[in-house]
């Protein structure tokens, strides 16, 4: 099963270089069988740009989330702290295998959903 997430392009260009190798989430889903990531780069890029599989996730309170993450979270640490204002605890998904497609797609003509908040499922016709 795949999850569309919206994702800052900055970010998502990172993900694709390889340089993030996490990314981080205020909530999760729950659904045990997710296992591939739809990467939405969010505003001003607003398309479908690739998708990478999830090797894990991981849950931890922010100072040790941050300690296990920082050398490939593509983020600064002023950011990271910023981003879990006013939670305890963060996830983090290890990304495993990108996939960045020839040529971006669009969510609502090729997947029929509107951009996410946070997450939405996504099951293949």
């Amino acid at each position: 099963m795949k999850v569309v997430l919206s994702i800052k392009p900055e970010f998502a260009k990172k993900i694709f270089q390889g340089t993030k190798k996490y990314e981080f989430r205020r909530a999760i889903f729950k659904n045990p069988n997710v296992t591939k990531i739809i990467v939405y780069a969010s505003s001003p890029v607003k398309k479908v740009i690739g998708e990478f599989e999830i090797d894990k996730i991981i849950s931890h309170d922010l100072e040790t989330l941050w300690n296990k993450t920082k050398e490939f979270s593509g983020i600064s640490k002023e950011y990271f702290f910023e981003y879990f204002t006013d939670k305890e605890q963060g996830f983090a998904i290890k990304i495993k295998k990108t996939h960045l497609y020839d040529s971006p797609r669009c969510l609502k003509e090729d997947y029929n959903l509107a951009p996410p908040q946070s997450f939405s499922y996504f099951v293949e016709p």
